[in-house]
């Protein structure tokens, strides 16, 4: 999604600041005489005037539904969206995407031709069900489907294009059964379309047009990654996926493939198989975070790097991640959104794999390009972002002391009071620092005497990095000790050096449990075979004793 910049040059700070950089309130009276006989001022007073004027001129004229929708708009919509629908309300410059324009009827998600208008139920599936991925939440369950008809119709008041005709969806070829040779050829398909030069070659966004994508209002979009259908703006479902193909997503470099079908480049039936394709790279079922990761135990060796075989048969866990946005650098466009964690233990070793996805290994020069683009996007957050790239990181914490006690440190590096533990890995150079964290942005290295080895491994879009530690720590003052059975809390933290991310701007958890499972007690087995023999000989001795019965009782009717 994008929207008209709001933001001057300077990223916003000019409405807030006079031409010397003190506060208006703060300007002499001469020099404020001098501004407001100015033609400029008198110009941006006039403008004011004329947007006020034309509000209150367009609330006379808004249907009752409208009206009614005005007031829900307000309420919860305008903080985003702005008062006239520009996209420029309060929050906006810190979304990327940016929220929805109104004011230009240009809409992603429709059933209609590409260009067109959507229609009010097209509208309604959005206000509904929100936009993964974005800023945008799903309103169904929060507002009445009577508000939600109406917030329809104030939206549609913000463009004149709605008074024309009402536009007419696309008609939809029939889904053809699904099938391996069809995931081939919709594999095939997609290669022929291109389609990797922005998602890449497994469908991870990372193709080699991403550092360079722009929306229509020159803001920095990044390329879905297909192997996470729950983040797709519109829905999931092949018949979702497919529509988007067909009608492509306006205002973003997404485009229509309708005019391929029309020009019999390929078949309907075709992009229908490159929409099962795509849906095929991700999960049946969208991940649900758990609070507790289980460590297994192992008998034999432990998986001696992040692309061991070995790994393919342990339970992943997903932990999701958000910005960074509670001490500054703020941070509200993180690309890191989730990590998936593995861990095993043989008794006296942890092994931990952590995988991540991210579309570069950062620092990387074909990259530069966007963190310019993210630079220039993000001025307004807490300060500018460097102008060159940094590493990739991935911060692992746990509690400096383990004990019985509910509270955990606070999630963000600790504090005096409780320290944490930490594993700091960056990728350039590919290095781990394990120590203690005593308050945001205050990291004590080990040194020497750190247990913690690491391999990293980048491919295709993601990050898979093995930490293996012995669960007896060597110095119980500066590093905890971790034991069977007793739960530990982890956090992370991740950040993309390409996107301008570094120790303070990234993403982050709350807090999770690192559970590692207990060697099985010898009675567990002997006790299941103790009771089915009891039980058995039971069986027995009752059968017996009844056979005994009727034996003695067919004596005594002979006699």
């Amino acid at each position: 999604m994008g929207m008209s910049r709001a933001m001057t040059g300077d990223g916003g700070r000019s409405r807030a600041m006079t031409g010397d950089g003190a506060h208006p309130d703060r300007t002499s009276p001469d020099v404020a005489r001098h501004r407001l006989s100015s033609p400029v001022c008198w110009l941006a007073a006039l403008s004011a005037l004329s947007a006020t004027s034309m509000l209150r001129a367009q609330e006379t004229q808004l249907s009752e539904s409208a009206q009614r929708g005005k007031v829900v708009y307000d309420k919860w919509c305008m903080e985003c969206h702005g008062e006239t629908g520009a996209g420029d309300g309060a929050a906006a410059a810190f979304m990327l995407p940016r929220p929805r324009d109104f004011t230009r009827a240009s809409y992603q998600i429709r059933t209609t031709a590409s260009g067109e208008l959507p229609t009010d139920a097209d509208m309604r599936q959005i206000i509904d069900n929100g936009m993964p991925g974005t800023a945008m939440p799903a309103w169904g369950t929060k507002l009445g489907e009577g508000e939600r008809n109406d917030l329809v119709a104030y939206l549609k008041s913000f463009s004149t294009f709605f008074e024309a005709d009402a536009p007419t969806p696309i008609e939809m070829g029939r889904q053809p059964g699904r099938s391996a040779e069809g995931l081939a050829e919709g594999r095939a398909t997609f290669e022929k379309l291109e389609c990797f030069k922005c998602h890449g070659d497994a469908g991870s966004g990372n193709g080699p047009s991403g550092p360079t994508l722009r929306d229509d209002w020159d803001f920095p979009i990044r390329a879905a990654d297909l192997t996470q259908s729950w983040t797709f703006n519109g829905g999931s479902t092949v018949g979702d996926i497919y529509r988007r193909l067909r009608t492509g997503l306006d205002g973003t470099p997404m485009p229509s493939f309708s005019d391929v079908i029309d020009a019999q480049v390929i078949t309907d039936e075709q992009l229908w198989r490159v929409a099962q394709y795509v849906r095929s790279l991700s999960p049946e079922e969208p991940p649900r975070p758990r609070d507790v990761v289980r460590a297994r135990l192992v008998t034999g060796p432990l998986p001696d790097g992040p692309a061991d075989s070995a790994w393919d048969g342990v339970e992943q866990y997903y932990i999701p991640l958000v910005g960074q946005i509670i001490q500054k650098p703020r941070w509200f466009a993180p690309i890191v959104e989730a990590v998936w964690v593995q861990a095993v233990h043989d008794g006296s070793t942890l092994a931990l794999r952590v995988t991540w996805h991210d579309r570069s290994s950062s620092p990387d020069p074909e990259w530069d390009e966007w963190l310019a683009a993210m630079a220039a996007a993000a001025t307004d957050v807490d300060g500018p972002l460097d102008a060159v790239q940094g590493p990739d990181r991935l911060t692992i914490q746990f509690p400096g002391r383990l004990s019985g006690d509910v509270e955990r440190p606070y999630f963000l590096g600790g504090d005096r009071q409780r320290p944490v533990y930490l594993w700091r890995w960056s990728s350039a150079p590919d290095a781990l620092d394990e120590g203690a964290g005593a308050g945001f942005g205050r990291f004590t290295p080990r040194g020497e005497g750190g247990q913690v080895t690491h391999q990293a491994r980048y491919d295709e879009g993601r990050w898979q990095l093995q930490l293996t530690r012995p669960l007896s720590s060597s110095d119980s003052t500066r590093a905890p000790s971790f034991a069977p059975g007793i739960l530990v809390p982890i956090a992370f933290f991740a950040a993309d050096g390409s996107n301008g991310e570094s120790e303070a701007r990234g993403a982050i958890s709350a807090w999770y449990g690192l559970y590692l499972d207990v060697p099985t007690p010898p009675r567990v087995f002997v006790l299941p075979v103790v009771a089915m023999v009891l039980t058995a000989g039971f069986g027995v001795f009752v059968v017996w004793r009844a056979q005994r019965r009727e034996s003695g009782r067919s004596t005594s009717e002979e006699s």
